[in-house]
């Protein structure tokens, strides 16, 4: 048993969040590696969501209010973490759960769909009959009627290849990422550099707060971002925070 009065409380807590979805058959073994690469980029930034990473995070809640067709992916490290969270996201926006997995088999799409299911998530994508163009592992397989038809996909704990291939079918793509250097960060529409434990919650609270605007004043938020300019800002970020040491 972990003390709440442990100033490590809240990393090893989701440490053991990972295993456990590893023990459930939720997480691959692939994901610890994951999320310990992840909690190292974590450190650098101080644990908490930067300024850069904010403002993403409102213009992410923006853009998936705007959606026409917007889909929430979820694989195992997200269903292991921040899956109440990614149900409650869907309901404020109104997009879909998708599960897509890189080390996919069957049995774990059905689990973690079950999850879900058990946690009171309604609206999931369950179909794979279609394919990402460019893709030739088993992240290329997704719902016609969901991912492949989205216009706006919030991709957490993303690979850097699909992201790529999702913004070649141009999709507005969301990616949750703790490394601004990364190939997801690099090819996003809108990268949030910030742990998804901080940042699924950010973007429903500023959704919650944004869902009562017109269109057009959702549009005029998201009017000129630049996400290169997000990405540097957080690198910057990060100098700052080590400099402080």
């Amino acid at each position: 048993m972990i003390p709440k009065s442990h100033p490590r409380f809240v990393s090893l807590m989701t440490r053991e969040l990972i295993v456990e979805g590893v023990r459930n058959g939720i997480t691959s073994t692939h994901g610890l590696i994951a999320q310990g690469r992840g909690e190292a980029f974590d450190y650098l930034i101080g644990e908490k969501s930067m300024g850069s990473a904010l403002a993403a995070e409102k213009i992410a809640a923006a853009e998936l209010l705007i959606a026409r067709r917007p889909v929430i992916s979820v694989n195992g490290n997200a269903a292991a973490l921040v899956p109440a969270e990614l149900i409650r996201l869907g309901e404020i926006v109104n997009a879909p759960l998708e599960v897509n997995l890189f080390h996919r088999t069957e049995a774990r799409v059905e689990k973690i769909i079950k999850h879900l299911h058990s946690l009171g998530a309604q609206d999931i994508c369950t179909k794979s009959d279609a394919l990402i163009p460019g893709i030739d592992h088993d992240r290329a397989k997704v719902d016609s009627d969901g991912m492949f038809s989205a216009d706006v996909v919030l991709v957490p704990l993303e690979d850097g290849d699909r992201c790529k291939a999702l913004v070649d079918m141009e999709k507005t793509v969301i990616a949750i990422d703790l490394n601004p250097l990364s190939r997801t960060a690099q090819c996003a529409t809108i990268t949030i550099v910030d742990n998804i434990i901080r940042a699924v919650p950010n973007i429903s609270k500023f959704a919650g707060e944004l869902k009562a605007l017109k269109t057009e004043e959702l549009r005029e938020i998201v009017r000129g971002y630049d996400n290169k300019k997000t990405l540097s800002l957080a690198i910057d970020e990060i100098s700052k925070n080590l400099d402080s040491y």
